[in-house]
């Protein structure tokens, strides 16, 4: 790394699609900034779900501290606001250790509520249940379009087929008496941060997709599914929605066959995928690099210099 000194340096976040290798530069990242990982994958939050959230073994950990991973039971439901504070207080500590905290993860939402200025809006579950209880009836479609009646900013931002997205807008909105879109990220930085985003061709990535579920199965994904429905996995709301697990379940249940369980979850990644180029590629403070490039890291670190030297890394839109 460049002369400069460690606490000059920006926090720096790994994003991009699943499947891209951002756990691994991560990893790396933190082993030459003297730094610590903070996840910013909703899956990996939960404890047991290993082989389908594509989660660093320990020993592919090399060392690295690695924080918010394995903080939820199967049975609780992941919240952004939870984990913007849990991630924050680790992002402060990392910093009174003297070392660069380093966040890695796919879920843009997430990435968002810890590096740039974000108010999380308030909860209800009855609230939220009346909501849920009207996509049931009505369809996500004419829920949407009853978002966009009432908030077209909301509506054009959140993706038509999202219901859980659809119905949060709904209840933010019904609780706040403000348009959801009023409490929409906004690309400012709560302190100096840079964002490296790794790139792969849409072919590229399916076939990285189709390998890394291939692995899953053979490194016994439906035995995990099998060993966290006994823990309750069937009731919780989030981990067994989760891509993969909610798979497995409609296989253990009779609901598909296994080629077709296997199949779904490449399919459901692959959405997943455009689902978060669509949330990062708009950003323009991330540098792109590509996910296969043989001096990535060595990229990845001239990145991070060039922020730490610049009084610029955290700009509004």
């Amino acid at each position: 790394m460049p002369t400069h000194t460690r606490d000059r340096l920006p926090v720096v976040a790994v994003v991009g699609a699943t499947a891209t290798g951002k756990s691994d530069l991560g990893v790396a990242l933190a082993q030459r900034l003297g730094g610590e990982v903070i996840n910013a994958d909703a899956s990996q939050l939960y404890r047991g779900m290993d082989i389908g959230t594509a989660k660093l073994t320990p020993a592919e950990r090399e060392g690295i501290a690695h924080h918010q991973l394995d903080v939820l039971d199967i049975t609780q439901e992941a919240s952004v606001a939870a984990y913007q504070s849990a991630a924050r207080a680790d992002l402060a500590a990392i910093r009174d250790r003297g070392r660069v905290p380093v966040v890695v993860g796919g879920s843009g939402l997430y990435v968002r509520a810890l590096v740039d200025l974000l108010e999380i809006p308030p909860t209800d579950p009855q609230v939220r249940a009346r909501w849920d209880t009207e996509l049931e009836r009505v369809g996500v479609a004419e829920l949407h379009a009853h978002l966009s009646a009432i908030d077209p900013e909301a509506g054009a931002r959140i993706e038509p087929r999202n219901g859980r997205r659809i119905v949060r807008a709904l209840e933010v909105i019904e609780l706040t008496g403000r348009p959801f879109s009023a409490t929409l990220p906004r690309r400012e930085y709560a302190e100096a941060t840079v964002q490296i985003g790794l790139s792969a061709e849409r072919s590229v990535l399916d076939e990285r997709i189709a390998r890394r579920v291939d692995r899953m199965w053979e490194q016994g994904l439906v035995e995990e599914v099998r060993s966290l429905e006994a823990l309750g996995l069937r009731s919780g709301r989030t981990a067994s929605r989760a891509i993969g697990y909610a798979q497995v379940l409609a296989l253990l249940d009779g609901r598909t066959g296994e080629d077709s369980a296997r199949e779904d979850t490449v399919t459901a990644t692959q959405r997943l995928v455009r689902r978060q180029e669509s949330w990062f590629r708009p950003d323009p403070r991330i540098t792109w690099l590509p996910h296969d490039s043989d001096d990535l890291l060595e990229q990845a670190l001239q990145v991070v210099s060039r922020a730490g030297h610049s009084s610029g890394t955290s700009h509004a839109e």
